[in-house]
């Protein structure tokens, strides 16, 4: 059992008989009532977001996951296929199961995240920077370069990711797979 000290961000909770990742974490403290623990949930096995406020000390139920190294194979009809890297063992995971299925490309490695009470795989976890080939992207304009202004440019996996104008077709980017935002441009 663990209590509302436990909460910290990324960690799973069961709440209402439905899996919820901790997003963000506070405390209210008045000068009269006890103090309230509140989290913003994004649930893990079905596509709410709530927020949930406990009584300081209140129990909470934590599920414990681990994490396991798996690389993405191909996508068909009966969703995103990957590969245990260690027993070769082949699983397919749903779109909403995977944080940025935009950025996935085949034989990237990925993290999935399964239920050590269930063996149920849960979600999949890209990493945090990856380095795409921008297959397409307007020309910028010479002399354009001095404001931070930006352009779409469509990379391999078919995404649309904001750059700046000196990032041309044909180079490697860098992509920050949580918010989709251009990084950096990688020398190839």
């Amino acid at each position: 059992m663990a209590t509302t000290a436990d909460i910290r961000t990324g960690l799973i909770i069961k709440l209402d008989n439905s899996l919820y990742s901790v997003v963000e974490f506070g405390q209210n403290k008045t000068a009269r009532a006890a103090a309230k623990v509140w989290a913003k949930l994004k649930g893990v096995d079905n596509s709410r977001s709530i927020e949930h406020t406990w009584n300081s000390g209140d129990t909470i139920f934590p599920v414990r996951i681990e994490k396991k190294a798996f690389q993405f194979l191909y996508k068909d009809d009966t969703g995103y296929n990957f590969m245990d890297n260690e027993t070769f063992e082949q699983i397919a995971m749903a779109e909403q199961t995977i944080d940025a299925p935009q950025f996935l490309k085949e034989g990237q490695e990925v993290m999935v995240q399964i239920n050590t009470e269930t063996e149920q795989y849960m979600a999949v976890e890209l990493p945090d920077k990856i380095v795409m080939q921008v297959t397409y992207s307007e020309p910028g304009v010479k002399g354009d370069t001095a404001t931070r202004t930006l352009k779409p440019a469509t990379v391999e996996t078919g995404a649309t990711v904001m750059v700046p104008l000196f990032v041309e077709e044909g180079e490697l980017i860098r992509v920050n797979a949580k918010t989709g935002e251009y990084i950096e441009r990688v020398k190839g």
